[in-house]
């Protein structure tokens, strides 16, 4: 059987790097001078979601910086706009989110609106998947791309191998790098900006 991501058993698997998108979105973050990034996971039970949280994590470890506490959300926009009343609240500690996905991440930005919380110049934001609306959120989403066409060539690649081989070609697992998209909802944080 095979999993997003992951091996079990005898399969061919081709999949996007999750932990690196992660890893890479935490990154850009702490480069524009936030001291910690706060993070609106995905489901629990969902290997993607593990995927982008690991890799939230390590960055913010190898950083040396402080992990704040998961807020659980559910891919939906409404449990991102749960996540952005919460963190609308602590405003004054929370200077950049990064959501597990884009969808999460309009809630949020809908929740941030109606506290008068202001991305990018209080908070910034980022999301992660890239869906078609993400360029039009107000404002514009900074995101995560997964480059499913990719994946979907590198996949028929594997099984047209596998049909010429009788299947004796092994089991290959192949990984689609991510690529970050950079959009209006990032900036500086308020301690990084000049006087």
């Amino acid at each position: 059987m095979a999993v997003e991501g992951r091996h079990e058993g005898e399969v061919a698997v081709v999949s996007v790097d999750q932990r690196e998108g992660a890893r890479h979105a935490t990154a850009h973050l702490l480069a524009l001078g936030h001291d910690t990034v706060w993070h609106v996971s995905g489901p629990d039970d969902w290997l993607e979601a593990e995927g982008r949280q690991e890799g939230w994590r390590a960055a913010l470890a190898a950083a040396g910086r402080e992990i704040p506490e998961v807020l659980a959300g559910d891919w939906t926009p409404r449990s991102g706009y749960r996540a952005g009343r919460v963190l609308a609240a602590r405003v004054a500690e929370v200077t950049a989110v990064f959501v597990a996905n884009d969808q999460m991440a309009l809630g949020l930005l809908r929740a941030f609106s109606e506290a008068g919380v202001r991305v990018p110049e209080q908070v910034s934001v980022v999301g992660f998947d890239d869906i078609p609306e993400a360029a039009y959120f107000t404002p514009a989403l900074t995101t995560v791309r997964q480059d499913f066409g990719e994946v979907g060539r590198l996949s028929i690649g594997l099984l047209l191998k596998q049909i010429e081989s009788s299947g004796t070609s092994g089991y290959d697992h192949l990984i689609v790098p991510p690529r970050f998209v950079i959009r209006d909802s990032t900036g500086r944080a308020r301690s990084a900006l000049p006087y």
